[in-house]
């Protein structure tokens, strides 16, 4: 993993969380307990703060950002980041699945039990509402969650990373 100070800020993370050898976290991140990093994925503060709850999972290729002094990145507990998706300058709340290649831009609030689809676009200052599937470009509320698929996807998800990322751990 490079884990990189810069300005002075050195990433900070909880207990047993999982970095990939080729992971990478640059100045103002704070991580907490049992999150874990993926191959190629980078968490880059270099221009704001970036801030994560508990068993958060950023998939291999996936990018979380910021914008210079407008707009930070948060990220609650529960929460998976798919492969490849960008995560910039925007609050997701705890329990949300953002799909694989999908873009979260500035200023976007996603709330608790929301999906995000695979390749969707959540364009700047979209709120996206709680129990919410939005996909598309730009996206749109597409359907409402059910208990079914908040339990089979957005849990199942989240607990199987850190199931995961405990094999890498062991080794």
């Amino acid at each position: 993993m490079l884990l990189r100070k810069l300005k002075g800020i050195t990433p900070k993370y909880g207990k047993d969380c999982f970095f990939a050898e080729n992971a990478t976290l640059i100045g103002d991140v704070i991580l907490g307990d049992q999150c874990s990093v993926w191959y190629n994925a980078v968490v880059r503060g270099d221009v704001h703060s970036i801030r994560m709850g508990n068993q958060v999972n950023i998939q291999d290729g996936a990018i979380i950002h910021a914008t210079y002094k407008k707009a930070p990145t948060t990220i609650g507990n529960r929460v998976s980041i798919g492969h490849n998706a960008i995560v910039h300058g925007c609050t997701i709340h705890d329990d949300v699945l953002v799909g694989m290649g999908s873009v979260v831009m500035d200023d976007c609030i996603v709330e608790r039990f929301s999906i995000i689809a695979a390749g969707a676009v959540v364009t700047q200052g979209t709120h996206v509402e709680s129990g919410s599937i939005y996909a598309g470009i730009p996206a749109r509320k597409i359907k409402t969650l059910d208990a079914n698929l908040i339990q089979n996807e957005i849990e199942r998800i989240a607990k199987g990373y850190v199931l995961y990322s405990q094999w890498y751990q062991e080794e």
